[in-house]
């Protein structure tokens, strides 16, 4: 007689809790959560996620406290540390995460108890080797959705240019000497920078949100001219509806903004056709993504005017995707008119390019994020109301139309087939 096999989910979720309860950390969740002796299922998925821009100078001897904004919770995290631009190894003499003081975006502090030591296999001390991403060993730690993540790193020496995500929209800290990486008091913290540094990902291990979508673009996806330190982008709000629906249909919201990028041509970072794969699809638990790109294309320079290379660039992302079994949702390209990279022959071309992400057929579903926001009056230009005055990105109530112009259960269905 042969034993009955146990679905490797159930295996896992039995090992998980186990391990997770002798670590004393279930007990540390709200009192009254209960944790299932077995979960339903349970696995990695991304809950926060920054897109690499570039390389600055390094900061040898600091240990800086970057603030993540969580869309999904969990039992354990893990880390993905990145040295994609760098030119030397980057050596860590430590890394930890902890919960960051509750309402307080702010601040550098820790909740006491939270402070948890980050390894790579098994090792405190952890070499990224130039040109890659790592990812850490799972660290027991009980996760909200929508919770603030301290992930600090201490970096005893100069590993050369730092590998960052410029244009956070979120204070985060440095302490310019020392390993202060296990201080639940910020008070070394004495220095902020609005960037994000050597932090590429954080995944959950998740009893509940079964994948993640990624949010694919440039400034407006990266949030610029939301409140700071406030999680207005519109992937945030876009996460608070996801956040809203029963368990079985959420998903971790992943933003892959640079602020500047192009879909056609490298700029603020490599173009969307370059940074494709590393940004959007490899990374953990993806089932969609949703894409705007082709502003900076269209009155950046040199200016890109002609619409079948954005419908063949665009094809390329799709075709990419729908080999993994990634589906795309195109987002329609907001309006810019009274910026001063406005004019009236780009216009025509941004008019050209939304009418084929509507109607060319290419896409698994659309995100008409320009009909959302456009003034109706004047359809070259933003509403008013969502014009933070630079005429070209949104205030936070833009940012929550955007969010609202997402059809959720059209996130989670099967790519189309061939």
């Amino acid at each position: 007689m042969t034993a009955r096999r146990r679905p490797l989910s159930t295996l896992v979720a039995v090992v998980t809790l186990t391990l997770l309860t002798a670590s004393g950390v279930l007990p540390a969740s709200p009192a009254t959560a209960r944790t299932p002796a077995v979960a339903p299922w349970i696995g990695w998925t991304g809950t926060w996620a920054a897109a690499p821009s570039h390389a600055v100078p390094g900061l040898p001897g600091a240990s800086i406290r970057n603030v993540v904004h969580t869309s999904a919770g969990g039992y354990a995290v893990r880390i993905r540390i990145t040295n994609r631009f760098g030119t030397a190894p980057l050596r860590l003499g430590a890394v930890t995460v902890a919960l960051q003081t509750p309402g307080a975006p702010k601040s550098p502090g820790a909740v006491p108890g939270s402070v948890r030591r980050v390894t790579h296999r098994g090792a405190a001390a952890i070499t990224v080797p130039a040109g890659r991403d790592l990812v850490t060993d799972p660290v027991p730690l009980w996760v909200r959705a929508a919770a603030h993540l301290l992930v600090t790193l201490h970096t005893p020496a100069d590993s050369g240019p730092a590998t960052y995500h410029r244009s956070a929209v979120q204070t985060n800290f440095i302490a310019p000497g020392g390993d202060h990486t296990a201080d639940e008091s910020g008070a070394a913290y004495t220095a902020t920078t609005g960037s994000w540094y050597y932090l590429a990902g954080v995944d959950v291990l998740s009893p509940l949100t079964r994948g993640s979508v990624v949010a694919f673009g440039d400034s407006i996806t990266d949030g610029s001219g939301s409140t700071n330190s406030a999680d207005r982008r519109w992937p945030d709000r876009l996460a608070a509806r996801l956040a809203a629906l029963p368990p079985h249909r959420r998903l971790g919201v992943l933003n892959a903004g640079i602020a500047g990028n192009r879909l056609l041509l490298d700029g603020t970072g490599p173009s969307a056709l370059s940074r494709f794969d590393a940004d959007a699809l490899t990374q953990t638990g993806v089932r969609a993504v949703i894409v705007m790109e082709g502003v900076n294309d269209i009155k950046g320079r040199p200016e890109q005017t002609d619409p079948a290379a954005f419908a063949a660039a665009y094809r390329q992302l799709v075709a990419r995707a729908h080999a993994r079994g990634i589906r795309v949702i195109g987002g329609t390209i907001a309006p810019f008119g009274g910026h001063s990279g406005w004019t009236k022959a780009r216009e025509a071309v941004r008019q050209s390019v939304n009418r084929f992400i509507r109607t060319g057929g290419l896409f698994d579903g659309v995100a008409d994020f320009d009909a959302a926001v456009r003034d109706p009056q004047r359809p070259e230009r933003i509403l008013p109301a969502y014009d933070p005055g630079d005429h070209l990105h949104f205030n936070d109530a833009g940012y929550q139309a955007m969010a609202d112009a997402v059809d959720l259960a059209g996130l989670r269905v099967p790519v189309k087939t061939a």
